[in-house]
This record gives C-alpha cells, sequence and structure tokens, in this order.
C-alpha cells in the first residue's frame, strides 16, 4: 500500500473505534448555559491567561522536539548509522540516549511553565523540589525507553517488512504492562499513597456498594507535595486496580463534593474504562503500527535504508510514531470526553445532587485554574474531557430532570 493510503487507514481505522466503542446510552444532554453566570470576568480571563500561556507553551514543547528528531533524520549521529556489532543493544543505548535528547531539549520551557504555575499559586514545588522531579522523570522515561528501543530493533531485524504485525501486539502487551504495573511500580518512584480511612473511606465503599461495584483499594497520593489542584483517577488493572484521591481534595472540598468526585470514578469502574482504553487500543495498534513502519521507511536516511533493522534507523522511527501518533490522539479524545460525560452522568445519578456537582466543577475550576470555556479547536483537538461549561449544563439537565 502507499504510504498516504496506509497514514488515511490508520486515521479511519482509529475514527471507527471512535465510532463503535462511544457510549451510545448513559450520557446526559448538557443545557446551555451562560458561563458568565457562574464565574467571574475576572476568574475567567485570570484562566484563559493562565491556560493560553500553558497550550503556546506546550506546543513550543513539541515543536522542539520535533526539530530535534527531524535534524536527528536528517544528519544522524555518525556512531548511530556505523553500528554493526550487537546492534540491539546499540539500539538500547540509542532509544536512552534519544530519551534523554528529547526531555533536556525542553527543559528551558519546563522551567518557564514551572514559575508560571508558581505565580499563580497552583505549584508547592521550589526549584530544589522541581529539578529533583524533572531529574527523576528523565531518568526513568531513559531506562524505560531502552529495553523498548531493543524490542523494536530485534522485532524489526526479525521481519523488515513485516514487523509491525508483530509489533503491533507487542504494543498491547506493553500497554497493559503499564497499566497493570504503573502503580505498584512507576507510582511510587513519584508520590508516596497511604490508604484512605476514616469517613471518607466509609463514603466509598458505601457508594461502590450502591454501584454495584467492588472496590477494595483506595488510595490518597500526597499531590501536595507539587501543587494546590485536587483531582482523583482510577488505575490499575485486576489485582492492581485502585482508585486514587488527591490530598488536596480531601481537604479543600466538602463531603458532599468529594462523595461525586468518588462516585465519577466508580463509574469508569463500573463500566470497565480501563479495559475498555487497552481493547481500543488493540483494534487500532495494527493500522497504526502499519502506518508508523512505512513512514519511517518513507523518513529513514538514505544511507540507513539498507539496513532497516539498525539503531540509525531508530530516530526515524521515533519521528514517525509521532507524526501517527498525533492525529490519532486528537480523534481519540473524541472518545476521551463521552466517557468522561457518561462518568458524570453516573455520578449524578447515583448521588441524586446535582448542586453539589455544580458546586464543586465551579470550586476545582477556580483552585485548578481552568478555562471553563475552551477555544472549540484546542478543545476539539487537546480536550480529553468535557469543558466545564458542558459539566455545568449536565448538572442543571439532572436538576430540571428531577435531582435535588
Amino acid at each position: 500500500m502507499r504510504l498516504a493510503a496506509v497514514v488515511v487507514a490508520a486515521l479511519l481505522a482509529a475514527e471507527g473505534a471512535v465510532l463503535l466503542m462511544s457510549p451510545r446510552s448513559g450520557v446526559l444532554e448538557p443545557r446551555p448555559i451562560d458561563i458568565t453566570g457562574y464565574f467571574s470576568a475576572a476568574a475567567i480571563d485570570r484562566a484563559r491567561d493562565y491556560r493560553d500561556g500553558v497550550l503556546w507553551i506546550a506546543l513550543a514543547a513539541l515543536a522542539l522536539k520535533a526539530l530535534l528528531l527531524i535534524a536527528l533524520v536528517a544528519r544522524p549521529p555518525e556512531w548511530l548509522t556505523r553500528v554493526r556489532k550487537r546492534p540491539i543493544v546499540a539500539g538500547a543505548a540509542a532509544g536512552a540516549a534519544l530519551s534523554l535528547a528529547l526531555a533536556l531539549v525542553t527543559v528551558p520551557l519546563d522551567a518557564v511553565a514551572h514559575a508560571r504555575a508558581v505565580d499563580v499559586g497552583l505549584s508547592t514545588q521550589d526549584w530544589g523540589a522541581w529539578a529533583a522531579d524533572l531529574l527523576r522523570r528523565t531518568a526513568v522515561g531513559a531506562l524505560m525507553a531502552a529495553p523498548v528501543a531493543a524490542i523494536a530493533i530485534a522485532v524489526v531485524r526479525r521481519a523488515p517488512r513485516r514487523w509491525w504485525i508483530p509489533g503491533s501486539g507487542l504494543i498491547v502487551v506493553l500497554g497493559a504492562l503499564f497499566v497493570t504495573a504503573g502503580p505498584v511500580v512507576l507510582d511510587p518512584l513519584f508520590n508516596d499513597f497511604t490508604p484512605l480511612r476514616g469517613q471518607a473511606r466509609a463514603d466509598v465503599l458505601q457508594l461502590a456498594r450502591a454501584a454495584g461495584v467492588e472496590v477494595d483499594d483506595v488510595q490518597v497520593v500526597d499531590a501536595s507535595r507539587r501543587t494546590t489542584a485536587a483531582n482523583a483517577y482510577v488505575t490499575g488493572l485486576g489485582h492492581t486496580k485502585r482508585v486514587v484521591i488527591y490530598d488536596t481534595l480531601l481537604r479543600r472540598f466538602t463531603r458532599a463534593e468529594r462523595r461525586l468526585v468518588i462516585a465519577h470514578e466508580l463509574g469508569h469502574v463500573r463500566r470497565h474504562d480501563v479495559p475498555r482504553g487497552l481493547l481500543y487500543l488493540l483494534l487500532v495498534a495494527p493500522f497504526g503500527t502499519l502506518a508508523v513502519a512505512r513512514l519511517g521507511e518513507a523518513l529513514a536516511p538514505r544511507g540507513a535504508r539498507g539496513d532497516a533493522a539498525g539503531p540509525g534507523t531508530l530516530p526515524a522511527l521515533v519521528l514517525a510514531l509521532a507524526l501517527v501518533a498525533l492525529p490519532m490522539t486528537w480523534i481519540s479524545n473524541q472518545l476521551s470526553r463521552r466517557v468522561e460525560a457518561r462518568a458524570d452522568t453516573f455520578a449524578l445519578e447515583l448521588t441524586r445532587d446535582p448542586d453539589a456537582f455544580i458546586a464543586f466543577e465551579r470550586r476545582i475550576t477556580l483552585q485548578n485554574i481552568s478555562n471553563p470555556d475552551p477555544p472549540r479547536l484546542s478543545q476539539w483537538l487537546f480536550g480529553t474531557h468535557p469543558t466545564i461549561r458542558e459539566r455545568i449544563g449536565a448538572g442543571e439537565a439532572q436538576k430540571r430532570a428531577g435531582g435535588r
């Protein structure tokens, strides 16, 4: 297949998987609202100013990484293209080095982002703690990139033209491994977790029983060591499945508001959203990996094309992966927003407290300095959750439908 046809097929496969897996019921239609009735003009302007800056910094970081990859593809380091002995070991070294380079090239932008977060009161870290986190993330990223790159080189050497077939399977396996092992292997490297106790735990168990969900592990993460933002999430698979709550959420929000957040996360558990995410990956991985393979071949430097399994082609493969993954992520965000809207609806129906839901959305928007009504294009490309306007609208719809 021609390159253009392969890329189009990958994007169509992603869109088809979104249509296939999007919730068809259990999602409230938000009522139209005037966002200025819930937030002051000053709060909206402050959030827009901060979040617009965050977006531009992220785009600049993306551009810097792309330019670095393009430069490495156009003129790869000599040691990469001349490796003949132990190419798999060399591939591991190249993977780690590439991960380090991609992390270091954006350090100035990372520093600007941190300074802005401190200025608005969102970050609680001093520069020393921030630098330690950066070094830890960079080191872990390099250590993870090394075996992944080695496996990639080994698979490509085994089947130079058809490596995308086993490669797509390995992507799904790695995704499942990351989801399963992440909570017990990776997360503790960056945060401390303690079991949730007291009334908050009793609320979780009561809501879980009402939802028909089995939850044994509820953890509190010490997010306040880095941020004043509040959040909660579901992570893990099988015996590592757990609900994680920010300590900032427990300290700054009312019991009714916390119950709504917990109910939202239980909605993800009830609908099996984590394993369904792996199913989505299973559906799109073959087409996406084929597109990466063909694009990587087209981008590979001429001198390396005869040695398609060598580490010299690794920058081309990473650039191809980025070019394919970015539009596929834009597409998959449609599914993410719909799944999150369903979890919101689940929380509203379980707690029957739309007033607390609306109050929570207002408070967390101010707490996290979130833009309550981002530009449509920005939301379509990068939004993984419904907008605050849509979420408050869902709460208003529940009130009108007979919620308390």
